[in-house]
Parts: C-alpha cells; structure tokens; sequence
C-alpha cells in the first residue's frame, strides 16, 4: 500500500514551482536526449553513469515482454474496476459511532484538498504541455498515468487477511478488493477496508511521481559528488533515504492524523506498538524498495531517454501510436511489478502472522470499518482464531462457530476397518 505519496503535496507550498525546479534539464557532460524530441532530460544516462549491461537495444525484445505484462494488468484492472462500479460493493462503508477528533479531520482534508488543487497542475505539467509543445509524451507522463493506474494494487496487501485498514470518515465507496480473482479476506458491501478516492487517486499519481522525481534529483547529486559510486551502491543508498522517509511520513505523520492503521503488525518490529499509529518496520523495507525501484526505472535510461524496459522499441512496427502505447505498457508493466514484488508478495507473508489488534485501534469505529468488533457477532483478527475467509464460516463473539447460510457441517467419513477375523 502506498502511503508516502499522500501526504508529499501537503507540505509544499509551491508543489509546481518545485515539479519545475526538478525537473528541470540540468547542464550534463552529455545530454540525455529523448526518443521524440531533441530537448535535454533530467535523467542520468545509464551510459554515463556505467552501462548496466551491454546489449544490442535495437535487437531486444525486452519492450515487447514488459508491453506483454504491462497488457495483462491493465486489463485485469479496467475488468475487476468495471465490476467493482457496476457491482454491490460500490456503496459507502460507514465510520460508525466514532467521531474522528479536530486533530485528524483537518490534516485529512487538506491533504485531499491541496492534492486535488495540484491535480490539474500536474495533468497540465506532465502530460498537456508536452504533447501541444512537440506533439510527445515524456517518460514521466508515462510514468504519471502508470502509477495513478498503480493505485488498483492498494488493497492487495490484505488478499488473505486484514492487517491494514483506512479512515471510513473519508468519502468512499467500499473497494474492488472483492472483485480480485481468488480474493480470500472476508468481506461484506458496506463492511470492509475502504479506499480513501479522493486521496488515494491523485496520491498514486502525481504523489507517487513527485517521490520519484525528488528521488531522481538526490541521485544525481550523490553521483555528482562522488563520480565512482558503483550503480549497485547508489541503488542501496537510494533504498535506505526511502526507508527514513518512508518512517517519517508515516510513523510521524500518516499514522498519527489517522489517515490509515497497520492493525495487525507485528509488535515485536514495530514502532509505537499497541497504539493505532503503530509502525512496523518492514512497512519502510517494502515501501522503501518500491520507491528505490521506480526512481531507479526513471534515473537509470540510455542517451535516448529510454528505460531499460524499452529496449526494443525501434524493433515496434504500426507507426507512432502503436509504438507509444507499447512504449506506455512496458512502463507500466515495469511499475506494476515493482509495487506487487517489492511489496504486495511480501506483504502476503506478514499478513498470515499478524499479531491482535490492539485496542486503541478496536474502539474508533472509523477504523473498524463494520469488519469487526462491537456490532458485529466477529472477533477482529487474532493469532489465537482461525483465519477465516470469504466463503468459510467463523468464530463468532461467544466462541461458537457460525457457517455460511445453507451449509451445514461437513460429515466425518468412518474409516475403513480391515477384517482381522481370520487371523485368529
């Protein structure tokens, strides 16, 4: 789940001024030159920076397989956002009894407020202006539809149980997550994880960007001063700024203003635990290797401007829209699989061994989401219960297991037993 994106708009009080200040074309040795257009980029060369791997691009087919992925997910979302709109869980998910206090509701609608004020900014800056300029889409166009497209993966974290869940104080119309082929969690219309749109769809996409633009402009002044740092080093470097920012955002942020819990982490790693702005450490680990990975898709490209996932794309025959939109694909598809590698496969391992959910989190309605608790004949998740899932029965408040409507308890099958009777 991406929660450093949301808040990065908050704080800036010119967010424009400063998409401009980074990305602006910097005087280099050797100017990157995009695959459209003659016009500088702010991006390192992969061949200035050390060549990861010498290869014939003209000849590659790497375009062709991201494009591939890239196809497979993009379908994927638009199928289950589909049946997700025109479905039974399109319906608000209640905050309950609980009202949010002054401390949070502010915070939370600011964030949504500035990140909608700097939505067309940033729609303009990314995407219309290059396009009427030099009739092109920049490779962080690309990357500001990708990753508001990236925003589908959000609720995966909690595919087989619940251990994160957002503020239903915020506008919402349930989830898509019940629509996911194979989705386990339990899951009711009205009673489940919801997203947060109005927040979580410009933060996926210009939130998410600005990260990785920022992330891009410290990479080339780590290079810059010190010109002999291998590729592999700048990498880790990258990866352990985005763990502290990561802790920053959230432990100090994110989490105290209620704008979203980790209910179910493990303890034992985790900072303020017990509390419902409880950190756990891996939550910066995951995130931190997802943003480490796109800065690195957007920094690391040839003396053309092009990702190392768009090697191949001479090789795109059709014409200039046939090879944009597989040029778009693989860098989505390469989007996507950082997000679901480095964080939604591990994520699927820490959810099964989820600790209790601690009580500050449990009584703030808001939290809860009707999934469990007060109102409901459903303990909240513990290490001591079965896990239950969306079709199975469950373990109700008085420890009596209640099975789905018209199932009755499977049927304990005799053994059979040898005849011994001639062996007397």
């Amino acid at each position: 789940m991406i929660h450093l994106c949301i808040i990065s708009c908050n704080y800036v009080a010119e967010p424009i001024l400063l998409w401009a200040r980074f990305t602006s074309p910097i005087v280099e040795e050797t100017p990157i030159v995009s695959d459209l257009s003659k016009k500088p980029l702010a991006i390192e060369s992969i061949r200035k920076s050390a060549a990861m791997g010498a290869m014939d691009v003209r000849s590659s087919n790497t375009v062709k397989f991201w494009a591939v992925v890239g196809a497979a997910v993009l379908a994927l979302t638009l199928y289950v956002w589909i049946s997700w709109i025109t479905g039974p869980y399109f319906v608000r998910v209640p905050s309950g009894p609980s009202e949010p206090p002054l401390y949070m509701k502010i915070p939370l609608i600011a964030n949504a407020v500035i990140l909608w004020i700097a939505a067309p900014f940033a729609l303009w800056y990314f995407i219309i202006r290059p396009w009427v300029r030099e009739r092109r889409i920049t490779l962080d166009g690309m990357l500001f539809v990708s990753m508001g497209l990236m925003f589908f993966q959000d609720p995966l974290l909690n595919y087989f149980n619940t251990w994160c869940t957002y503020n239903t104080w915020m506008w919402n119309r349930g989830s898509w997550s019940s629509h996911i082929p194979g989705w386990v969690s339990p899951e009711q219309p009205g009673a489940m994880v919801a997203e947060p749109l109005l927040t979580n769809l410009p933060g996926y996409a210009h939130g998410v960007l600005f990260l990785t633009i920022v992330g891009c402009w410290i990479m080339r002044r780590i290079k810059s001063r010190w010109p002999d740092i291998s590729n592999v080093q700048l990498i880790l470097f990258t990866f352990a700024i985005s763990f502290v920012w990561d802790f920053v955002m959230e432990a100090l942020i994110m989490l105290p203003i209620g704008f979203y819990t980790y209910p179910g982490a493990i303890r034992a790693v985790s900072v303020n635990a017990g509390t419902y702005y409880q950190w756990p450490v891996y939550e910066g680990l995951m995130w931190g290797a997802v943003q480490a990975a796109l800065c690195c898709l957007r920094y690391f490209v040839d003396d053309r401007g092009r990702t190392i996932v768009e090697r191949g794309l001479d090789q795109v025959r059709g014409g200039f829209i046939r090879q944009q939109f597989t040029r778009f694909l693989a860098i989505f598809g390469a989007v996507s699989a950082s997000f679901f590698l480095f964080y939604n496969v591990p994520a699927q391992w820490i959810g099964m061994h989820s600790d209790p959910w601690p009580e500050d989190h449990m009584k703030r309605s808001y939290f809860v989401g009707g999934i469990c608790g007060e109102g409901t004949d459903k303990p909240c998740p513990h290490p001591s219960l079965p896990i239950p899932t969306k079709h199975s029965g469950y373990i109700n408040t008085e420890g009596k297991l209640v099975l789905p409507a018209g199932v009755e308890m499977p049927p304990v099958v005799p053994l059979e037993r040898a005849d011994r009777s001639g062996d007397q």
